[in-house]
């Protein structure tokens, strides 16, 4: 098919990041920013039971605490106000959790733990305060996703219409981004080992399709590690963590909201574990590298310190990764003018 659309071209140079150090002993995973009037905050979580909070653009950070939680691995945060946030462990059943503060990390409610050894939450998205979604490895054979729809308790959506999962699939809980969240109505997660697959319900759960995806996939360090959608835009990276510098089969797009993928002509660089849109583009990292693009389609090597996550909100992008590190996305205001071309695959 084709596909004709205005583009920005990249180059290395078009980018660059403000690394922050948190100052916190552990491999960061999850991150969140909520910007408003008053400022900046990032909520940045990650192993060793580490929750860690800046309210000034990532110059100071306060290092928050649950009791009892140093050897839980927090891979998600969600929060929209800044006073309010939620986190998510990942972990064989009970190291599965999911914590809410209302007051800015002073105190926390646990509001959810898994039971079974087979639950194994990879990741949380919220629509709001109230609204959010988390999805866990197959249990039983079948994917599972929680909701809540008033911030406070916790169900199973129900899983008649949930496609089977193949045999040792599952989902990466590397970026907290293996589920996606998009408008009001629409759930996405992706899966890899076996096969790449894209599970989509365009009712919140309800029902439920499922492609699979040419990416890298067929042992368990391969498959999709990360979603993200901008308009009928879809795109997936991921690849092989084990051999992190091979470029194929790293990053696919739909054009058509998730039914049929095609491969990315020029792939990132190596495995990717997080992908993000901003305006203008989509930005993928890795502990090995990153990438940017402004279509899914083509890839362009960016410098990058060694990172897990990205996010963007309100036009700023913030990333974390190991050794403590946060960093601020910057894009530079002297790139090159967008250009109008037929940038599909014929």
């Amino acid at each position: 098919m084709f596909l004709t659309c205005c583009f920005i071209v990249f180059t290395a140079s078009s980018a660059n990041w403000s690394v922050k150090s948190t100052t916190a002993d552990a491999n960061l995973r999850g991150v969140a920013v909520v910007v408003r009037q008053g400022g900046t905050t990032i909520w940045a979580t990650g192993s060793k039971g580490t929750i860690v909070r800046s309210t000034d653009s990532g110059n100071s950070w306060q290092r928050l605490y649950i009791p009892d939680v140093e050897t839980l691995d927090f891979r998600g945060v969600q929060s929209f106000d800044g006073i309010t946030a939620y986190v998510m462990s990942s972990g064989e059943g009970e190291k599965s959790r999911i914590y809410k503060t209302t007051n800015a990390g002073n105190s926390w409610e646990l509001q959810y733990t898994g039971q079974s050894k087979s639950f194994f939450l990879d990741a949380l998205a919220c629509a709001d305060d109230t609204h959010c979604f988390a999805l866990s490895d197959p249990v039983e054979g079948k994917f599972l996703i929680l909701a809540t729809e008033d911030g406070a308790h916790w169900h199973e959506l129900p899983r008649e219409h949930m496609p089977a999962a193949l045999p040792n699939e599952g989902a990466f809980a590397a970026s907290n981004s293996s589920l996606l969240l998009f408008g009001k109505q629409e759930l996405y997660f992706a899966t890899g080992g076996p096969a790449a697959r894209v599970f989509h319900s365009r009712d919140l759960g309800r029902t439920w399709s499922v492609a699979e995806t040419p990416l890298q996939s067929g042992k368990a360090s391969q498959g999709i590690f990360s979603i993200v959608r901008a308009g009928d835009t879809v795109v997936v990276v991921g690849g092989d963590y084990s051999h992190a510098d091979l470029s194929g089969k790293t990053a696919a797009y739909s054009s058509d909201g998730g039914t049929t993928w095609q491969l990315s002509r020029e792939p990132p660089s190596g495995f990717r574990s997080a992908v993000g849109t901003c305006n203008s583009g989509f930005f993928a990292v890795s502990p090995n590298g990153a990438d940017s693009s402004s279509n899914g389609i083509h890839w362009t090597r960016m410098d990058s310190p060694s990172l897990n996550a990205i996010t963007f909100s309100s036009g700023q992008g913030w990333a974390v990764g190991p050794k403590g590190t946060a960093a601020r996305f910057l894009e530079q205001s002297n790139l090159p003018p967008p250009r109008e071309g037929n940038s599909g695959p014929t």
